[in-house]
């Protein structure tokens, strides 16, 4: 089956947001219904803290429930459907989900939600697992922030948490010269683009509340990020684990020659990079004690035989 290509980077998310807005679409070719429904489907939920919202993803179709869940909140604009490859690539012993944000896409509201917390308590239903499954939890861009305080909501069933391409309140220079042209024509734009350029610009006051939940944390938490990255600055993402005093272990990678759309690029790549994230699975634990072999027991079989006539008993008859 040939699936259709998009248009790379910022100018394709551009190109996306103007078609889809035109053809009455919510969703941003090629989208999941170019894959079987056997691979991956679209699912709704309520969104957390009675909030009322419907929040629409993108899911994995799987039997039984896998070990682990990977769970997505993607940046802005925030389109799940530009995940789709990457669940498709998933092997059966994983399982991932994609939300459209709250005020993107699929999900209510139709207005912007700009505050991290409130989006975080939208998307806490996210974090239920299956019973002894495990969840790693991703988020990509402007998500990163919403995702580190969306893992203090239930930390248990944490594997670890990945920020990938963190935007972390400063553009670099390609994006900014998007948010100011943005902002020129802002009532003209479509929702999607609206909404994101509102996000970004206020940003930089909740940023507190990221650094506070990092503090918090208890569970690995790897900061991934491309060096062509021309959206957010790398050296963000370095200054924030160098200055984090965490709980748990924080990790920074470098991917040599990626820029900020990770998942839009090579799949096989953003794929090493996520299994390098997910822990091994525990070793089997020893007993903690073991009681002494017991001693063999005597042979007493010979207790339930009948006796048996002599050879010279049954000649002398």
């Amino acid at each position: 089956m040939a699936i259709r290509r998009r248009p790379k980077g910022l100018l394709g998310l551009g190109w996306a947001c103007f078609e889809s807005a035109a053809m009455g679409r919510t969703e941003h070719v090629p989208t999941s219904k170019d894959y079987p429904e056997s691979i991956m489907k679209r699912v709704t939920f309520e969104a957390g803290g009675g909030l009322g919202w419907k929040i629409s993803a993108l899911t994995t179709v799987r039997e039984t429930p896998a070990p682990l869940k990977i769970v997505v909140v993607p940046g802005a604009p925030c389109w799940a459907e530009y995940w789709a490859p990457v669940l498709a690539a998933l092997p059966q012993d994983r399982e991932m989900i994609v939300v459209d944000r709250p005020g993107f896409a699929a999900s209510e509201p139709a207005t912007c939600v700009p505050d991290i917390r409130l989006q975080a308590l939208a998307l806490s239903p996210l974090l239920q697992a299956a019973p002894g499954q495990k969840i790693l939890l991703v988020g990509q861009s402007y998500g990163a922030a919403i995702a580190t305080v969306l893992a203090t909501r239930n930390p248990k069933s944490l594997a670890g948490v990945v920020l990938l391409s963190s935007f972390l309140g400063e553009t670099g220079p390609t994006a900014r010269w998007l948010v100011d042209t943005g902002m020129r024509i802002l009532n003209m734009i479509p929702r999607d683009l609206r909404h994101a350029i509102l996000e970004v610009t206020g940003q930089s006051a909740q940023l507190t509340h990221m650094r506070d939940a990092l503090r918090r944390l208890n569970v690995p938490v790897h900061v991934i990020h491309g060096d062509a990255d021309d959206f957010a600055p790398i050296e963000l993402a370095q200054k924030l684990v160098e200055e984090t005093r965490s709980k748990a272990p924080m990790r920074f990678v470098c991917v040599p020659g990626a820029n900020h759309f990770l998942n839009d690029g090579p799949v096989d790549v953003l794929m090493s990079v996520l299994e390098c994230c997910i822990p091994a699975p525990a070793p089997a634990k020893a007993p903690l004690f073991k009681l002494p072999a017991l001693p063999a027991l005597p042979n007493l079989a010979w207790l339930g035989r009948r006796p048996q006539a002599q050879p010279e008993q049954i000649a002398g008859a």
